[in-house]
């Protein structure tokens, strides 16, 4: 849409200041408007760029048209008056040369400001000199610029400090909204944001709250976010590790350990090998190791940041019982101990088996005499010096024995007998 060609006059006609004078009567006789409206385009615009006052359904017998700013009909507060029929505009004492009326009554602001913001009244007088109001309404924000982020203090300690982040913006009518990690701010009674936003507060900071932090500011014509922000917070030392896990070594081998902590700053880290403090280093290296290398080695670990430090001892032998696949001799040992006993004992389950099967009672006598050689109360074990043949045996004491020996099964049928005679 056009605005109207014809330029502002100077001077008034009959008919313009018959108009005027109607447009500034405070009491008059109304037309029906009940289908004019005023509506803002865009509904909230941005500063420096246009605007307007659309008016929808103006009636077709409208012979002026008069614009005012704020909510009073007033001449001071007139920005202009348009006669229909000769298309002539007439500014008024409110028009700051930005404003253009169109035939339809829609007014144009060009390269709006926030001055511009508030009500606006347009009158309207038909032919029959009826009058009727109307109103509208601009809404005027801001570019928004990018933000930035402070803080009280960027390098707070683990558990000790708290932290309180500042979303500095150089329009202060907006809206602030805080991420951090690119995510919306999680839901913990650490984190507590002012009643603007504006203020973000972390309580009892750890080192997982490092971020990054950002805030971004919002109107309802822009937004701009600030740059990432991120604190360093210093924490550590953590009780430091020590590898390898090794803690046997054979003689002449290289002794190498490494100590290792979590800490921010980076931690100090020194040695002590019982009790001699070596030069300040991680990474602890003894070519060729002998019996006086055994002992405890201590890792101590520093933080100049957090003034605070850990400790972790370990303790390594240097011994020649040491086989090629690193187990100690005497571990060896009762290993080859316990597959002969097992040997020893399949073998004897092996004779008790054949002993049963076959009948030999001196297949189990065998046995017997491998796991319990031959005592009696009297004596001490055959291990002794005592001869065996000076012992009593048992089978020539009890008769029965040797008859329980003999092949011939006849004989268990004259056991009985004997026995009663014996007795």
């Amino acid at each position: 849409m056009e605005p109207p060609s014809a330029s502002p006059r100077a001077g008034r006609g009959p008919w313009q200041e018959l108009l005027l004078a109607v447009s500034l009567l405070i009491s008059w006789n109304p037309l029906t408007t009940a289908q004019v409206t005023v509506e803002s385009v865009p509904p909230n615009a941005a500063e420096g760029k246009d605007a307007l006052l659309r008016v929808l359904n103006l009636p077709g017998d409208t012979a002026g048209l008069t614009w005012f700013r704020g909510e009073i009909v007033a001449p001071v507060h007139q920005i202009v008056l348009y006669v229909v029929d000769t298309r002539v505009i007439t500014p008024g004492p409110a028009h700051s040369g930005r404003e253009i009326i169109y035939p339809n009554g829609s007014l144009l602001f060009q390269n709006i400001t926030l001055k511009d913001t508030g009500s606006y009244i347009l009158q309207i007088i038909n032919r029959k000199f009826e009058t009727a109001l109307v109103t509208g309404e601009l809404r005027v924000f801001p570019e928004l610029h990018k933000p930035s982020i402070t803080s009280n203090n960027s390098s707070p300690v683990e558990n000790a400090d708290s932290v309180v982040l500042m979303c500095e913006a150089q329009t202060q009518s907006t809206s602030c909204l805080w991420s951090v990690n690119t995510k919306s701010l999680p839901d913990s009674p650490r984190l507590e944001l002012s009643l603007d936003n504006r203020t973000l507060t972390v309580h009892g900071v750890t080192r997982n709250d490092t971020g990054p932090y950002e805030c971004e500011t919002r109107n309802p014509v822009s937004a701009d976010r600030s740059d990432p922000f991120t604190l360093n917070v210093l924490y550590g030392p953590d009780t430091p590790t020590i590898s390898p896990s090794d803690s046997y070594y054979r003689l002449g081998a290289n002794l190498s350990l490494s100590c290792h902590t979590a800490s921010n700053p980076p931690a100090q880290y020194s040695w002590l090998i019982n009790g001699r403090l070596p030069p300040f280093t991680q990474e602890l290296f003894i070519p060729n190791i002998t019996a006086n290398d055994s002992g405890s080695y201590t890792c101590l670990v520093y933080n100049s940041g957090t003034c605070l430090n850990k400790t972790t001892v370990k303790t390594i032998t240097v011994s020649d019982e040491r086989s090629t696949t690193g187990l100690p001799v005497r571990s060896i040992i009762g290993t080859a101990l316990g597959v002969l006993l097992g040997i020893a004992l399949t073998a004897s389950l092996g004779c008790l088996l054949l002993c049963t099967k076959t009948g030999r009672a001196s297949a189990w006598h065998d046995v017997r005499e491998l796991w319990h050689p031959a005592s009696t109360a009297r004596h001490g074990p055959a291990s002794s010096n005592t001869s065996p043949d000076s012992l009593s045996s048992p089978m020539a004491a009890v008769p029965i024995y040797q008859e329980l020996q003999h092949p011939d099964t006849n004989i268990y049928w004259q056991i009985k007998p004997k026995a009663e005679v014996a007795s």
